[in-house]
Order: structure tokens, then C-alpha cells, then sequence
């Protein structure tokens, strides 16, 4: 029986920015956004525009939110980001208008090729549509689309597309209810 060979393993990944950039935003990130003593959600904006975000207004930062590489990221306006959240993109993340990701969500984009001796890295990017809300401690698996107005409940996982104004729950998630917005 083969067995899974670290020593083998090679990233692709492409990180999009210079090494400079890198190092100065993985202290940014921690000394800024992932501390608990700066709730300025103000200066968290300012500093993702810094580094090449694309965010837009009345966008709210918690405090100890984790960004992996700013430049691969668009939050849309009046959008929510909640304490602990990790938005882990090695791949774009793209967040529409009046998401809510509710305390300590985990956004994927990246993952290994468990079949392969290599454990070769695979990435796909993580849409969420407008109106979105990502409960607490939900994750969201790399290449999924969380169409327009779905909810993905407390703790649940997404694995595969959302479809637009319906209710997933679980591990992997399915659809439990239609969204009626009143």
C-alpha cells in the first residue's frame, strides 16, 4: 500500500505579492486585525485598502478577524465581519453586499490532494453573494458559491454550492428550509 510522502510535496501556489509586502502585512495583520485591544473597524478598512482589498462602505471589521492575503479579497458594502472570523484565501475571496459572517466563520480556499503521494495543494476561490449570512463557527469549503440570500447555520459546513434564499445545515450542510425575508 503506497503512503502519502511530505517530502515530495511542492506548492503552486501563487501568492501575488512581493516579499516585502508579504512580511509587512503578516505583522499588520497580527499587531492590527487579529488583536483584541484595536475594535477600530475604521482603521482595519484603511489598512486592507493599503494592501490592495477592494472593500467598500459601512463595512465592519470585529476585532481578532485573521486575512490571509489582503490583495485577494473584495468585501462589498455594508457588510459584517465578525469576531475570530478566518478568511483564509490563498485563492479570491469575493463578499458581496450585506454579508454577515458571524463570530469565528472559516472561509477555505485551499486544500491537499489527499489521492497523491505529493499532497499537491488545490485552490478554488470562495463567493459569497449579497445578503449572505455565514453563522458562527460555520466554514465554507474552497469553490463554493453561497448564492444570494442563503444562510448556512451555527457550526455547519458547506461542501457544495448554496442555492439562493435557502437554509443549510450540517456536516456536509444540506438545505433544511427556504429563506422567507419579510
Amino acid at each position: 500500500m503506497k503512503q502519502v510522502n511530505y517530502a515530495l510535496y511542492k506548492t503552486t501556489l501563487v501568492i501575488g505579492a512581493s516579499t516585502l509586502k508579504q512580511v509587512l502585512w503578516y505583522f499588520t495583520n497580527i499587531l492590527v486585525l487579529k488583536n483584541s485591544m484595536i475594535p477600530f473597524s475604521g482603521v482595519k478598512v484603511f489598512l486592507l485598502r493599503c494592501f490592495g482589498a477592494v472593500v467598500g462602505d459601512r463595512v465592519l471589521i470585529k476585532p481578532c478577524v485573521n486575512i490571509k492575503y489582503p490583495w485577494k479579497l473584495k468585501i462589498g458594502n455594508d457588510s459584517w465581519i465578525g469576531e475570530g472570523v478566518w478568511i483564509d484565501n490563498i485563492d479570491e475571496v469575493i463578499i458581496g453586499q450585506s454579508v454577515c459572517l458571524s463570530q469565528g466563520s472559516l472561509l477555505l480556499t485551499g486544500n491537499h490532494d489527499y489521492k497523491k503521494m505529493s499532497f499537491d495543494l488545490i485552490t478554488a476561490p470562495v463567493i459569497i453573494e449579497d445578503g449572505v449570512w455565514i453563522g458562527a463557527a460555520a466554514i465554507v469549503c474552497p469553490g463554493v458559491v453561497c448564492k444570494t440570500h442563503a444562510v448556512l447555520s451555527v457550526a455547519s459546513v458547506a461542501t457544495k454550492d448554496l442555492e439562493p434564499y435557502s437554509v443549510y445545515k450540517g456536516n456536509p450542510a444540506i438545505k433544511v428550509a427556504d429563506r422567507i425575508i419579510y
